[in-house]
């Protein structure tokens, strides 16, 4: 499953993703993995949730991102979910977002065959989404 958290940059989706894995973690049964641009959130976030940052990796497009993804799964069988904070910039969707749907298509697969939640911080405003994409919102700024 695919859960989108959307609003322009500066609106709070990050206060609001860390707000939403720490209290999801005290009732998870499986892993949780936290994907970020750098790594300044580090001592926000509860000690059993794994922080990645992604800066550190060589990753050049959305498909790059999804074997990235996909690699992360591999490594751990209890991964139940992962927050991905900056998504267009993590995913390199950033500067052309022509992507973003078939990526988020390709993520809510990999979620339904291992059974992953993913929680996805996008810089965009509701409006500017697919009608596609608006059941997966969750949370608007």
């Amino acid at each position: 499953m695919v859960q989108l958290i959307v609003g322009n940059k500066g609106k709070g989706k990050t206060k609001y993703l860390l707000d939403k894995v720490n209290k999801e973690v005290r009732a998870a049964s499986g892993s949780i993995v936290y994907l970020d641009k750098n790594s300044k959130h580090m001592y926000e976030l509860n000690n059993k949730v794994r922080l990645i940052d992604c800066s550190r990796y060589p990753l050049t497009n959305s498909d790059e991102f999804i074997g990235f993804i996909c690699g992360i799964l591999s490594q751990d069988h209890d991964l139940e979910l992962m927050y991905l904070d900056s998504f267009l910039y993590n995913a390199r969707l950033e500067e052309n977002d022509d992507h973003m749907e078939e990526c988020i298509d390709q993520l809510e697969n990999i979620g339904n065959i291992f059974d992953v939640t993913f929680v996805l911080s996008v810089s965009k405003d509701k409006e500017e989404l697919s009608e596609k994409l608006q059941d997966k919102i969750i949370f608007s700024l």
